[in-house]
């Protein structure tokens, strides 16, 4: 009897042992963690309906905060302190804390990614269960990691919160001059105001202003048939017919539709109108870099690094982009077209509603382009899958600059651009990333 209760106590013994040893394994955070963090914080913005520029700064702070977290304990990163716009770092961690550094590098991501987006409860909802599965594993680690980066996210939010964000929520909108033919006009079908056009006064990260990459201006306004503008002009609807003529499974239409990423889609059905929510060329060029990350079998600073470092190149593009944009105040292809070529043409995309120059997508791929080329190579094929989740089948590329090309000429294909914006635009583009790639010394 005595030996059955002992073998019973050695048993529980042993269980709950085992048990103790199970619940203080340290916390493993992979790649995939924070991959799946981006997805489920686009899946919101989406829902949000996040304009371009916007959706640009709700990359940028987040991966600021994470990054900052892992150059703490990874020698071979450097700390953006003193490199980007009066960002002056992170609390340190206490040494005596047991802190999973990519733990609290996630937990920060989160919780900015919350203050950004409308849709709070989404995020608030999948965080806590990712706390609920990591307090079970490792309660001291947890909370160590937690409160660390709960720190860290306050002190990045206190500076994002001066970039001046806040205050051009109460600027004016943007007033249109209807008796201007060279001045854009809001286009069918749903006529909106022109979004952003204070997003020039946003702060920098790298610029030291938003017209320091000030493009040339775009061609004279003219319909004179010799001028340069009105040979923008044709070319745009010579394209276009030309299209037309190849049917719905052309390619430039597969090209233009891949690359499309406009949030702000109207349709009409009878009386009723409403919206078809896409991804931002924000979103897609972040799809793009955990496809590259996941393909180089990226640890998890690699790719927070990566992250970072393309989402503050995309974030000043965007404010340099929208500088020119609302100084040259272009008129789009779609409004000149109907009153000179066609009443009844359409562009095969949605136009966006704001200024036709420079083109965003241009500017914004080419320079993340540029920074990925710098991250993972300049021949690295891949397979864009970004757009599946929107019915559109995947597109493969050589290299990052190939992709940006096709982006590039896609807003031509689809009717929404002219050549020098576009052309103009990834130029610009990769002179913003050119100086980001030389001024962020981001990796020893």
């Amino acid at each position: 009897m005595i030996k059955k209760q002992y073998l019973v106590v050695s048993i529980l013994f042993i269980f709950l042992f085992t048990s103790c040893k199970e619940t203080s394994a340290p916390i493993k955070i992979t790649p995939d963690h924070l991959h799946t963090t981006i997805d489920k914080v686009v899946e919101i913005m989406i829902h949000d309906i996040f304009s371009p520029p916007v959706a640009s700064r709700v990359f940028a702070y987040p991966a600021i905060a994470a990054y900052e977290i892992i150059a703490q304990n990874d020698t071979s990163y450097v700390s953006l302190k003193k490199q980007i716009k009066h960002f002056k770092g992170i609390p340190k961690a206490n040494s005596e804390d047991q802190i999973n550094y990519p733990l609290a590098a996630i937990i920060a991501h989160i919780n900015i990614s919350k203050k950004l987006i409308f849709s709070e409860e989404k995020l608030t909802k999948y965080r806590d269960s990712l706390y609920t599965v990591w307090q079970a594993k490792n309660e001291k680690e947890f909370n160590h990691s937690k409160a660390y980066g709960l720190q860290v996210a306050a002190a990045v939010t206190k500076w994002m919160n001066a970039d001046n964000y806040a205050q051009t929520r109460t600027m004016p909108k943007f007033r249109v001059d209807a008796n201007d033919e060279s001045r854009w006009q809001p286009t069918p079908p749903s006529y909106m105001d022109g979004l952003e056009p204070n997003w020039n006064k946003i702060r920098t990260f790298v610029l030291d202003s938003a017209a320091q990459f000030k493009p040339v201006p775009p061609p004279k306004f003219s319909m004179n048939k010799n001028s340069a503008f009105y040979k923008e002009v044709k070319e745009v609807y010579d394209i276009s017919n030309e299209i037309s003529k190849k049917g719905d499974t052309s390619e430039e239409i597969a090209i233009a539709q891949f690359w499309d990423c406009n949030p702000y889609v109207s349709v009409n059905r009878g009386h009723l109108m409403f919206a078809v929510k896409k991804i931002t060329p924000g979103a897609h060029w972040i799809g793009i870099t955990k496809i590259a990350a996941k393909k180089d079998s990226a640890n998890f600073n690699r790719t927070i690094y990566a992250y970072t470092k393309t989402a503050i190149a995309m974030a000043d593009a965007f404010i340099s982009c929208w500088d020119e944009k609302y100084r040259s105040n272009l008129v789009r292809p779609e409004t000149v077209i109907k009153a000179y070529f066609n009443s009844e043409w359409k562009p095969i995309l949605q136009t966006p509603p704001f200024p036709e120059y420079t083109s965003g997508h241009s500017v914004v791929s080419g320079a993340a382009a540029t920074i990925l080329t710098e991250i993972f190579g300049d021949n690295f094929s891949f397979d864009d899958n970004t757009e599946v989740a929107y019915g559109l089948p995947i597109r493969s590329f050589t290299s990052f600059n190939a992709a940006a090309d096709e982006a590039t000429i896609s807003r031509m294909y689809g009717g929404i651009h002219y050549r020098s914006a576009v052309e103009i635009g990834v130029g610009q583009g990769r002179k913003i990333g050119g100086l980001v790639k030389k001024q962020l010394v981001l990796k020893k």
